[in-house]
């Protein structure tokens, strides 16, 4: 009895031994030598043969490729918009007694932000105002690199943080400074108008907001910065700012801000995208 047991186990531990080489066919795994070269030659050739297709439709999709304007893009019908500084979740929440704890961080963003435009004037074009910088290219010949117009930092006066270097954040009249989305040839105009900013407050904070004044005046995007023809093709283009000053807003208390763009051009914001041609936040002026 015993023995017929273990010579079952010899047996079946002889089978798995044959089954992963078997030493009188000089097979492995149940596969000869010439077998196994068949069939890894196969996939060798199959899978060079998908590496192949693969680069072959990158590069005809790379000829496809205009290194200075997207093949395909897009349109939008209403460019999103963004504040600066930003704050904790658009939330602009300070003290005018405290400035390190309070009003500091949101100074040292300004002055990152706006360092950029310290330069660029020296190299870009004094652009007449009121109409769109056009610059076609000549058939196949590119017009490249493109010219930008220039955007001096004093056309944001009061806000500018030359004349008042905190961008009245000590006084409790802070400067919030808007950007308009880049969008590669938009023309977000005509007939000379050029697309405008307005702030308000939302319906339940009407009587809290107070006065506001904008820089450049009217809170104006003027249309010689428009069309942009992309970072690669523009390569000193500086974006047009607006600020607005809250001059006289209510303190120790939150006001629900909405800023949106104007234009004879460009679609009213979706409902759907909170950030299609207008921005919201919230502001709080802290006074003790």
């Amino acid at each position: 009895m015993s023995g017929t047991k273990a010579e079952e186990r010899k047996g079946s531990s002889s089978e798995w031994r044959d089954a992963f080489w078997n030493p009188r066919t000089h097979e492995l795994l149940g596969r000869t030598a010439s077998s196994w070269g068949l069939i890894l030659l196969f996939y060798l050739v199959f899978y060079l043969f998908l590496a192949g297709m693969f680069v072959l439709t990158m590069y005809i999709m790379l000829l496809t490729l205009d290194d200075y304007k997207p093949t395909w893009q897009d349109r939008l019908a209403t460019p999103g918009m963004m504040i600066h500084p930003k704050g904790d979740q658009l939330e602009i929440t300070f003290s005018v007694s405290e400035t390190e704890k309070s009003w500091d961080r949101f100074i040292q963003t300004l002055n990152t932000f706006l360092s950029v435009y310290l330069y660029q004037v020296q190299m870009n074009d004094n652009c007449p105002p009121d109409q769109f910088f056009i610059q076609e290219d000549s058939g196949e010949v590119r017009n490249n690199p493109k010219r930008s117009c220039q955007f001096n930092r004093s056309m944001l006066e009061e806000c500018a943080g030359i004349s008042d270097r905190f961008y009245g954040y000590s006084r409790g009249q802070p400067c919030v400074l808007i950007k308009l989305n880049r969008v590669i040839g938009m023309l977000p105009g005509k007939n000379g108008q050029s697309p405008y900013v307005t702030c308000g407050a939302k319906r339940e904070d009407g009587d809290k907001l107070g006065p506001l004044a904008y820089y450049p005046p009217n809170g104006t995007f003027n249309l010689m910065y428009y069309p942009y023809y992309g970072k690669k093709a523009q390569v000193n283009y500086t974006q047009p700012l607006v600020a607005v000053k809250f001059l006289n807003a209510s303190v120790n208390t939150d006001i629900n801000v909405e800023c949106k763009i104007n234009s004879n051009t460009l679609e009213a914001g979706s409902e759907r995208d909170k950030f299609a041609g207008r921005v919201s936040f919230k502001l709080r002026i802290n006074h003790t």
